[in-house]
């Protein structure tokens, strides 16, 4: 394992996906995790701690995932966002990366594929 230092926040309102999650980042090095149960959430704890990495899930109650990447990328033209999400449909895929996502994973993911991101992050 190499220490890794990049800043990831989680966006997902299942608090069992986050805590996986998180895991799956520290077994890959990261220590700096932030989460947001919340598309709101997330779009308020990235303008305040401006994470290098945000994984979103896309169905949330209030704000859904596409609606938060939107201002996240109004807010952050160079915000990287990766869609993580077991509601992968081939709309859900096409608008995520329309509105500024980098990348998108189904859930639930393998270990391999979250650290294939964060090395091609480095």
């Amino acid at each position: 394992m190499i220490e890794n230092f990049l800043k990831v926040l989680i966006c997902d309102d299942s608090m069992l996906i986050r805590k996986k999650l998180k895991e799956v980042l520290k077994s890959c090095g990261c220590n700096d995790i932030l989460e947001a149960a919340s598309g709101q959430a997330a779009i308020d704890i990235y303008k305040k701690n401006n994470p290098d990495l945000v994984f979103m899930d896309i169905i949330m109650p209030f704000k859904n995932g596409i609606e938060a990447v939107r201002e996240i990328i109004e807010f952050d033209k160079e915000a990287k966002v990766v869609m993580a999400s077991s509601a992968g449909t081939k709309e859900h895929v096409k608008e995520a990366i329309k509105v500024g996502a980098f990348e998108f994973v189904q859930k639930p993911w393998e270990k391999e594929q979250i650290n294939k991101i964060l090395i091609n992050l480095k």
